[in-house]
């Protein structure tokens, strides 16, 4: 059994396999986890999905945060008896009131069957048509358009119920690699991040954003040693400092091959909470899930499980 601070277990959103909770769910739910991440293979229609969320609630007997990547097109777990939304890139092509309008329709969808935070929307600046993971996911390769139509999806979102979490700062839009099989490397100076990469964020941040999530992406000018996600310079000095954001940093999956493919998973975990994320996606496997936790309850500073626990609770609160 883990037998770990519930703080530290707080600061960890995990997956699991199947439609229905797996006894490592139930073990990490009773030590402290306090978000879980859902995805095609968890759901199906309305009624099974709303069954599957109530019945982790139900195991916890406390609140949960129920947490989906639910943005639009081909990106969207919740199919069978949902809404259809079309992709970011196709909604941006017919203006602000379709943007508004998908992003109230899926808020409100969400909320029926349960889920409080949506990983969406992805605010990257599609500047790279050879990119492998973003394409229509971003509403333009005009960083102006993506700050305006993302502030709108924020908005309604967060309006209707849901926190939505802006993503993948500080930017994988300009990638030729797909991050989660290999590290993908920025070239770009400062001057072309700010330009760039992130007025999307600071719009985001300006509507109110109650989560951001970090790439795990190389950018060499602002860190030329670790991603993003394990970075200090980018997650503090970039959007805590300059951009000013003071809601929840959560990382990217750690299970991605752009970190758990190059270090110890335990080791970035600690590294990312250290660098300044709040709350760390494990999705997939237990060994890894439960490497994660046990090392954070072995390694990492009070200071810094206070810090992160604080505002995850904040979170919870916003998205409940």
């Amino acid at each position: 059994m883990l037998s770990i601070p519930r703080e530290i277990a707080s600061l960890v959103c995990i997956g699991f396999d199947g439609t229905e909770p797996t006894p490592f769910l139930e073990e990490a739910l009773h030590a402290g986890v306090s978000t879980v991440i859902l995805f095609s293979r968890n759901v199906g229609t309305p009624e099974a999905t709303w069954t599957i969320c109530n019945r982790i609630r139900e195991i916890a007997g406390r609140p949960i945060l129920l947490a989906i990547d639910q943005e639009g097109g081909d990106s969207r777990r919740l199919v069978d008896g949902f809404t259809p939304v079309p992709s970011m890139r196709e909604l941006a092509s017919t203006g602000e009131e379709a943007v508004r309008d998908a992003a109230i329709t899926t808020a409100r969808e969400l909320r029926s069957v349960g889920f409080g935070l949506d990983f969406a929307p992805v605010v990257d600046v599609d500047t790279n048509p050879g990119n492998p993971v973003i394409g229509d996911r971003s509403f333009s390769p005009d960083p102006d358009l993506v700050a305006r139509f993302g502030a709108v999806w924020i908005e309604a979102m967060q309006r209707h119920g849901v926190a939505a979490c802006a993503k993948h700062f500080p930017g994988h839009g300009d990638t030729s690699e797909d991050s989660h099989h290999e590290l993908p490397r920025l070239p770009h100076d400062l001057d072309r991040l700010r330009s760039v990469e992130l007025p999307p964020f600071r719009a985001a941040i300006e509507a109110g954003v109650a989560a951001i999530m970090s790439a795990h992406v190389l950018f060499e000018a602002v860190d030329p040693d670790v991603p993003a996600t394990l970075s200090p310079n980018v997650l503090q000095g970039i959007l805590r400092e300059e951009l000013g954001f003071d809601g929840a940093i959560i990382s990217d999956d750690l299970e991605m091959e752009a970190v758990a493919g190059r270090m110890d998973i335990g080791e970035a975990a600690v590294k990312a909470i250290e660098a300044g994320v709040d709350l760390l996606l494990c999705c997939h496997r237990e060994d890894r899930q439960r490497q994660v936790l046990e090392t954070l309850a072995r390694s990492l500073d009070p200071r810094h499980a206070e810090r992160a626990a604080s505002r995850v609770a904040a979170l919870q609160v916003h998205a409940t």
